[in-house]
């Protein structure tokens, strides 16, 4: 398929790792893992693989829900976890069709989409923006933002970062004095042990929920629009059963992981594989080699829609399983139904040549042109 012809997914080279060096040297204080045994060992053995932040570091992610161990971990989730209700996602199914369509009327007047830009990117972010309560006039930045944290661009990671802070600082301080509906007021209000959160533990939770919430969904809508226009079978067999695409998104998931890598930092020594990790080090799993192994998928570097059982962990594992994971489902189904019921025959434009952002974190194509009828 095109997609393993130019690069864009080391499949050759997570499959040589998986055989010849499943647990391999990362520099002197770290390790990659590429099984999907290991893997998941790493993901949900928290006594041992830790996700916790540097407690002193004044970057809001270090305090957020992402970098916590219990119990910690589990006060916060618990938080944010009512915005995160089964009931809750499904009452923001009208706003998502509406937003879809709205963003393909839009395309339909030029006849031509940028996938990335003008539907997959926009979508998540109106969404997320709404439910935390931040105004969408900064929707550009927001996205610049997101791709900045996890691009590979030290700099620019550390000056968003100083941007999201100021940002997210100032609505903060705002909701204390005028409360409103919406996440952050939930957020300034919460109280964990009769304390209120710290401004850089809310200030976390706006990052993390913000890029969390759009980075993911993007990248994921963006690799079902090109999955799906790269084999026509598999098209074909959507638009006769849409009941076949939650099927179809969970194999997205799969095939191109969304999310490519995390990482963990050893709490005491252990062995993994036979390898003598020490405390201290800092474990690299996987999740885009874990989801390509031999051992767990049966043909994993064949894209089928009717897997089943197709235990992924494109949306991690363990107590980290990604709060999100439902309403990044639900964005998806209703973008992707939207688009091949106005546009069946939409094709990619292939005198552009697929390209993906630079991110060793996430698979993220650059652009995404198609042509709509």
């Amino acid at each position: 398929m095109e997609w393993n012809k130019n690069g864009l997914l080391p499949l050759e080279w997570f499959k040589e790792m998986r055989t010849n060096s499943p647990i391999s040297r990362a520099g002197d204080e770290g390790w990659n893992v590429f099984k999907y045994e290991d893997v998941k060992a790493v993901f949900t053995n928290y006594e041992v693989f830790s996700s916790q932040g540097v407690a002193s570091s004044e970057d809001p992610i270090d305090s957020s829900i992402l970098r916590q161990d219990p119990p910690k971990h589990r006060q916060l989730r618990k938080l944010v976890s009512n915005a995160f209700t089964p009931r809750m996602i499904e009452s923001l199914g009208p706003k998502i069709q509406e937003i879809a369509t709205s963003l393909l009327d839009e395309a339909e007047k030029k006849g031509r989409l940028d996938v990335v830009e003008d539907f997959a990117s926009p979508l998540p972010i109106v969404v997320i923006a709404e439910m935390l309560g931040v105004s969408l006039e900064y929707r550009e930045r927001f996205k610049s933002w997101s791709e900045a944290l996890v691009g590979n661009n030290p700099d620019a990671y550390y000056q968003c970062q100083r941007e999201m802070s100021e940002y997210f600082s100032e609505i903060a301080e705002d909701r204390r004095r005028h409360p409103q509906d919406d996440l952050i007021t939930k957020l300034v209000e919460a109280r964990i042990d009769n304390e209120h959160l710290t401004d850089l533990e809310i200030i976390g939770f706006c990052i993390l929920l913000l890029v969390a919430g759009n980075e993911t969904t993007t990248n994921l809508i963006s690799s079902a629009v090109l999955a799906f226009d790269s084999l026509p079978e598999v098209r074909a067999e959507l638009l006769a059963d849409r009941a076949r695409l939650p099927g179809a998104i969970e194999e997205v998931f799969r095939y191109f992981s969304p999310v490519q890598l995390m990482f963990r930092h050893v709490k005491q020594d252990t062995v993994l594989r036979g390898q003598e990790l020490k405390a201290g080090q800092f474990v690299y799993i996987w999740m885009a080699s874990a989801n390509h192994d031999e051992d767990m998928f049966k043909q994993p570097d064949a894209f089928n829609i009717h897997r089943n059982p197709n235990p992924h962990l494109g949306l991690g594992s363990g107590i980290h399983y990604c709060l999100g994971s439902q309403l990044a489902r639900m964005e998806s189904r209703i973008a992707m139904e939207t688009l091949l019921d106005r546009f069946p025959q939409y094709r990619r434009d292939r005198s552009v040549e697929l390209a993906r952002m630079d991110s060793t974190m996430m698979f993220a194509l650059k652009e995404l042109p198609v042509i709509l009828r």
